[in-house]
């Protein structure tokens, strides 16, 4: 090879090269963007701001559409982190609404994406049980509870991925330590509670007796 096709040949490298970086550069920017509607959505849902939250939760499909373009398939691994943040504010809208939790199909989001995800939503769902519990909804922070804990024992064979799937083993070890701490809550409260209507039976008796 001629030194001037040497120089041409290296020259198409560092052009595609380039391109490839601000390809990346543009993930990044966009990524964090739609990383801060996933988050803001969720907030927006705690606190009971639905529209605000389908608005933010449709921005960000469309911004997840172009990102996905700009990916394509040599950068799709900066595509997890957007992804998981969708998955997750999706998820916690489904269970807000009292439908069933999305598929991987539904939501066209990629595996480790969609697998993260749901292990995020079980510190959401956390929070939703802990709301419920101090509303005096106990029936409701039961099964939230329930629903936590199934995601997590689903998910728990994923482990063995964690190579694959990176931080996977981390988030089933932080979800395992929140169903847990969970569980002793929503006993407690339900204790509680049948303590209080056993007690409330007991005064109900003797007034008709006096």
């Amino acid at each position: 090879m001629s030194k001037d096709r040497l120089m041409e040949s290296l020259e198409m490298i560092v052009k595609e090269l380039d391109m490839k970086i601000s390809r990346r550069e543009d993930l990044l920017k966009e990524s964090r963007a739609a990383i801060a509607l996933s988050s803001k959505a969720i907030v927006n849902m705690h606190t009971g701001k639905k529209t605000e939250a389908e608005e933010e939760l449709i921005q960000n499909n469309d911004l997840l559409i172009d990102l996905r373009k700009i990916a394509k398939e040599d950068l799709k691994r900066y595509l997890i982190s957007p992804e998981t943040e969708y998955a997750e504010a999706m998820i916690i809208r489904s269970i807000s609404a009292d439908e069933d939790i999305p598929s991987q199909e539904i939501l066209k989001v990629g595996n480790e994406g969609y697998i993260l995800g749901l292990l995020d939503s079980v510190g959401e769902i956390k929070r939703m049980v802990y709301d419920n519990l101090r509303k005096g909804e106990v029936a409701r922070a039961s099964d939230l509870f329930e629903l936590m804990e199934e995601i997590y024992t689903l998910l728990s064979p994923f482990a063995v991925y964690d190579h694959i799937i990176q931080g996977v083993r981390r988030k089933l070890d932080v979800s395992r330590i929140l169903v847990e701490n969970t569980r002793s809550a929503v006993t407690e409260e339900v204790r509680r509670m049948e303590f209080l209507k056993g007690m409330t039976n007991i005064a109900s008796k003797q007034s008709k007796n006096d």
